[in-house]
């Protein structure tokens, strides 16, 4: 089985920068780094090893963003993609939500021929999870969701997934949407002359305008705070002082167990 593999990745606030929330209730990135999301990296490199193990003839790398977004397009195409895509949505990047995304993406597609779309489960920056799904109902295709390991199987895909019972092995028939979990694959560190190379490899622009999609959000934020300050732990002296003290807070209680 030979397929082109599309990735969709997003450019978020590098994992290791700590946001805060200001004073108007916003989120401001000016001077913070970016970096490619955590979840999309590890799609990339399972895509790049499926192409490596012959499984795959094409890995394209695509995002939804303004120009700023073509650096971790080509970090990806250093980590070893062949091609990547920028659907520049200007004005419209600030408001845009998943269904905008997967709408994008499913228009990009109408037009070439792939086998599968390998994405990262979420987004660290949102933590919503919503594109794959949408995508997925969009193209009327089989979806898995949270796969922590991926393999051909004959014409389909072989996904090995988190359920609410511990993980679940999927057989998906032919063209599949699959999400990533950071377990899917470990990426490849990026060497000086991978991103020389990369720089001398394909990058379409797309306006996104041009594919007629309605970029009207259909979610808002309501509001942004900082998470309530962590109170500090109390030391005790043995297991019975231990659950002493769980039964004086209710701890079971307010986790629906009875005591």
């Amino acid at each position: 089985m030979t397929i082109n593999i599309l990735v969709p990745v997003k450019r978020v606030v590098d994992a290791n920068v700590r946001v805060r929330v200001s004073s108007n209730g916003s989120i401001d990135t000016t001077g913070l780094k970016m970096s490619l999301n955590p979840f999309d990296e590890s799609a990339v490199e399972k895509a790049v090893q499926l192409r490596e193990a012959g499984v795959a003839s094409k890995v394209t790398v695509i995002t939804c963003g303004t120009q700023a977004s073509q650096d971790v397009l080509r970090t990806a195409l250093a980590m070893g993609a062949d091609e990547a895509v920028l659907i520049d949505t200007s004005a419209a990047t600030a408001t845009l939500d998943s269904l905008a995304v997967a709408r994008l993406l499913n228009a990009h597609m109408a037009s070439r021929e792939y086998g599968l779309v390998l994405c990262g489960k979420q987004a660290i920056d949102g933590d919503i999870g919503g594109v794959a799904a949408m995508l997925a109902a969009l193209l009327d295709w089989p979806q898995a969701l949270n796969a922590g390991a991926l393999s051909a199987d004959g014409t389909g895909w072989s996904v090995m997934c988190d359920d609410d019972t511990g993980t679940a092995t999927w057989l998906l028939e032919g063209p599949a949407v699959v999400s990533a979990d950071l377990r899917l694959a470990d990426p490849r560190r990026v060497t000086l002359p991978s991103i020389v190379k990369a720089k001398q490899k394909p990058l379409a622009i797309v306006d996104a305008t041009t594919l007629a999609i309605d970029l009207t959000p259909q979610s808002h934020i309501v509001k942004l705070s900082d998470p309530p300050v962590r109170q500090p732990g109390i030391k005790v002296a043995d297991s019975a002082a231990l659950i002493a003290a769980l039964a004086e807070r209710r701890v079971f209680d307010q986790a629906g167990v009875t005591a």
